[in-house]
């Protein structure tokens, strides 16, 4: 006499065929789907395990983890929904809960029959699920270290340009600003003495910004203190002339007793980065403002800097402080970066906001000087 569970396996090996087509005019496919002829074979191979699960007391791990792992494999390579997927598993197994009835058998001896064929389907679920969630984490982080390699590699090819044209071009170029420094000095009124001043400075700043790009290492100077609300105002005073031929109008509040311990060049140039990309920003504007706020929580300086230009883009937000990232038709993509770079190397971080009102650049940086340098410094 036949056991339920041999009777169990009997009716669905009889079946067999019928089974699979009702389950498989229900499942989800996507035509587009380079492995949907598989989904009907994977459907038959998970009926043979039914089955024999139904004869046994026990599951086949060996055979279920494979068959799970095949399957999952095929649905990253079609990169296929795992909603769908879970979808139509859970469907076969409704399918076939759906005909126990019809096997005359009782509640009781249907039971440890249901019992078995429910963890089958689980742990076919678990070990399927769990394998794509791996491989599909293992691709992510290998797309990662591919994106992250890549941008390594553009630094350093960056970092070899950019130190062959600092030195084909920085020492000419401070030989040509001295000598116009002597000619401004000898001829205060020479025409167009200004405008060779800020053009050349402008290059000065765009050369040194790329050699910031090409060290990318700590700098063996040592940390100095100084006051954030200096390096402010000597960078206002730097953009002084495209402040007022834009007609921008500043706001600045920082507190004068705010002392970091850095090195101020670095900074200044962080200060210089986000109000020119402020700046440029706020061309087109009717209305130009800029405000720059200063203030502490608890050790650490609070700084923001917020335009009332047009909102960056939302798919550059996430990375607009990653190297060649750039909103501008002709930026380079390294000013932002530079900023974090340098942020980062003073511990501090650096974030940005922005929306129709306003885009705030907000940055938080370790003041770590002590009462007993400060004194020390106010009484030298």
């Amino acid at each position: 006499m036949q056991t339920p569970g041999e009777r169990t396996a009997s009716y669905l090996e009889k079946n067999r065929f019928d089974l699979i087509n009702s389950w498989m005019a229900k499942v989800i496919v996507d035509m587009n789907d380079p492995y949907k002829d598989f989904i009907r074979i994977n459907g038959l191979l998970m009926l043979d395990l039914t089955i024999a699960c139904s004869k046994q007391s026990h599951v086949d791990e060996e055979h279920l983890r494979a068959l799970a792992y095949k399957v999952s494999l095929e649905r990253i390579k079609s990169n296929a929904n795992i909603g769908d997927f879970v979808y139509n598993v859970t469907l076969g197994r409704s399918e076939i809960f759906q005909h126990m009835p019809r096997m005359g058998l009782s509640l009781e001896e249907l039971a440890p029959v249901f019992q078995r064929i429910d963890i089958l389907f689980d742990r076919f679920l678990y070990f399927a699920v769990h394998h794509y969630t791996d491989v599909k984490d293992r691709k992510m982080s290998e797309q990662e270290s591919l994106i992250e390699q890549s941008h390594k590699d553009k630094l350093t090819i960056l970092g070899q340009m950019s130190s062959s044209f600092v030195h084909e071009f920085r020492n000419p170029l401070t030989s040509v600003i001295g000598f116009v420094q002597l000619l401004r000095e000898k001829y205060p009124s020479l025409e167009y003495i200004d405008i060779m001043t800020k053009e050349l400075n402008q290059l000065k700043f765009r050369i040194n910004q790329f050699l910031l790009v090409s060290k990318g290492r700590e700098s063996s100077r040592d940390r100095e203190n100084f006051e954030i609300g200096l390096i402010v105002e000597e960078t206002l005073e730097f953009l002084y002339p495209m402040i007022v031929d834009l007609n921008v109008t500043i706001h600045c509040d920082v507190a004068p007793s705010i002392r970091l311990k850095g090195y101020p060049d670095e900074i200044r140039q962080v200060m210089i980065n986000i109000l020119m990309n402020s700046l440029e920003a706020l061309s087109s504007c009717p209305v130009k403002l800029i405000e720059i706020n200063g203030t502490t929580d608890g050790d650490r300086l609070i700084l923001s800097i917020s335009n009332n230009g047009p909102p960056i883009p939302h798919e550059l937000m996430s990375t607009i402080f990653e190297p060649f990232v750039s909103g501008k038709e002709l930026g380079t993509g390294i000013g932002l970066y530079v900023c974090r770079q340098i942020i980062v190397k003073h511990d501090g971080w650096i974030e940005c906001e922005s929306n129709d009102v306003r885009t705030t650049f907000r940055l938080g940086i370790p003041t770590r000087v002590t009462s007993d340098e400060n004194q020390l410094d106010r009484s030298t």
